[in-house]
């Protein structure tokens, strides 16, 4: 028994290599080598193909406002690829104002949708639309005695007022919540800014949004999943999309299509996804879908006490990757069972800025992300094809990126 669970301990610590994978000279150890020698895991090497010019990587720190962070440099960059100025935009005023749509939206269903601090891409350019835009310098949206982003009080101060209009004993909501709850934003986030001045010439929010130069009616959000008919749009069913905004739906290869005609023309891409996977590494600055082992699960057995390895444990193998690998093929019908089954869910939003390929030729997909530059591509990480294919909730995209046969198809 004791001999087995050495074993056990021996495999488990062992480096994790694909038997189709022969070592090079590099990963093998010299012939003199001692004999607990450590063979070094080969690590990815990729080269950029093709980057969009983007603005600063930003860090949305301890706030659920991916979303934000992910469309705003989106629309950064929009104005940077029509030739305007490289900007920084104000993300917390868009979340100030979303608070006060999303408030409103939960009071009228007495509760019973989603109040959270996340969102969608489509969030940006509606509050655009609505309310105008203004610079970060203008609107930094933290006054409550920190350097950065940190949105768990105010989450649940906001959630908790809210949740007491509901409970009130008056059968009608008072005419004051509204004044009340601006009272919350304004004292974390800031004022709404009336005017104020950029280059010495006084803007609104609104005007100041239309100096930006973008036309919002020109982006267009795209999803692929099969339980609705391709070429029409719903709503995309997630808890964020609290906008209860239509996307439009495309077969996976014309979904596909979009994001690498987008990316081969210049275009920025939204790209929502789900980050929760193991092959997931933002550390190493990649993200994979590597091929699942075959053992069955044996989870609870005594079996798997004593001579297999637990679910965990080989899910762990399974993910223990740091350079090119063996992944799975994705197809519509698997795509759509992880969805289905809540294996592939809406976690976070980040921006395609490009593509790059591995040492081996593989194209991976690079991402912008809104966590700091602490990191080993300064805040940059690079997705593989099989790993967008099977994660990608939805993107949001200028309609000109979008090919001319597929937009005939979706009449745009």
């Amino acid at each position: 028994m004791k001999y087995l669970s050495l074993l056990s301990l021996a495999l488990l610590t062992a480096p994790f290599t694909l038997a189709d994978e022969p070592a090079t000279k590099t990963d093998a150890p010299a012939a003199d080598a001692p004999a607990d020698s450590v063979v070094e895991p080969v690590k990815f090497r990729f080269t950029d193909v093709k980057v969009i010019p983007t603005t600063s990587v930003k860090d949305q720190n301890k706030s659920g406002t991916c979303w934000c962070f992910a469309s705003t440099s989106f629309m950064e960059d929009e104005i940077v690829r029509n030739g305007g100025d490289s900007l920084d935009l104000s993300e917390m005023f868009t979340v100030r104002q979303c608070y006060l749509e999303k408030a409103d939206r939960y009071l009228r269903m007495d509760g019973k949708i989603n109040f959270a601090a996340g969102g969608s891409a489509i969030d940006v350019p509606y509050i655009w639309e609505k309310y105008g835009a203004v610079p970060e310098s203008v609107y930094p949206g933290i006054k409550y005695g920190e350097d950065k982003h940190v949105h768990a009080e105010l989450d649940a101060v906001l959630k908790g007022y809210l949740d007491g209009v509901l409970r009130n004993g008056n059968r009608r909501y008072s005419t004051a919540w509204r004044q009340g709850l601006e009272g919350i934003l304004d004292a974390y986030l800031g004022a709404y800014p009336a005017s104020f001045e950029v280059n010495g010439k006084t803007y609104t929010p609104r005007s100041y949004a239309d100096h930006l130069g973008l036309t919002t009616g020109d982006y267009v959000p795209l999803t692929s999943f099969s339980h609705h008919p391709f070429y029409t749009k719903f709503a995309m069913e997630v808890a964020d999309n609290w906008l209860w905004a239509d996307y439009y739906n495309l077969p996976l290869d014309e979904f596909k299509a979009v994001i690498d005609n987008a990316v081969e023309q210049g275009y920025p891409i939204v790209w929502a996804a789900d980050v929760s996977e193991g092959g997931f590494k933002w550390t190493e600055g990649f993200a994979v879908m590597p091929v699942p082992t075959d053992e069955k699960s044996l989870e609870g057995t005594e079996l798997s006490r004593w001579v297999k390895m637990s679910d965990k444990d080989r899910a762990n193998k399974q993910f223990d990757v740091h350079g090119p690998c063996k992944e799975i093929t994705v197809t519509q019908e698997s795509r759509q069972k992880m969805f289905d089954r809540h294996e592939t869910t809406d976690d976070h939003g980040m921006e395609i800025v490009g593509y790059a390929k591995d040492q081996e030729g593989n194209r991976f997909y690079k991402v912008k992300n809104s966590w700091d530059t602490n990191q080993v591509y300064d805040g940059f990480f690079y997705v593989s094809e099989p790993y967008l294919l099977a994660k990608t909730i939805d993107i949001y995209v200028h309609r000109d990126a979008i090919p001319k046969d597929i937009r005939k198809k979706l009449k745009l």
